[in-house]
């Protein structure tokens, strides 16, 4: 089997939503630094740090991921035009 296109929008459309869910998990994990971090000072600094990184950083890494995708499904369609495709053995 060789694979002479992959679907570039539903490809980036999958692409996009596991980047959110890293970016959900890096998200928490810089707030729980966050909150540790300032946590000694009481000025709430590290909880709008932290909400900040679960809202901002699962959106960001959702969308960079999408349009990186969907760039690389249309090099990989542009190549696999020119050369051929990738070859896939399944059973």
């Amino acid at each position: 089997m060789v694979v002479k296109s992959v679907g570039a929008f539903s490809f980036a459309k999958i692409m996009g939503t596991l980047y959110v869910i890293i970016g959900l998990v890096f998200g928490l994990l810089f707030s729980l630094v966050a909150v540790a971090g300032f946590g000694t000072s009481g000025s709430g600094m590290g909880a709008m740090f932290g909400i900040g990184a679960v809202i901002l950083l699962p959106v960001v890494y959702g969308c960079i991921g999408f349009v990186a995708t969907l760039i690389g499904a249309w090099l990989y369609n542009l190549a696999a035009g020119i050369v051929g495709g990738v070859e896939l053995e399944t059973d």
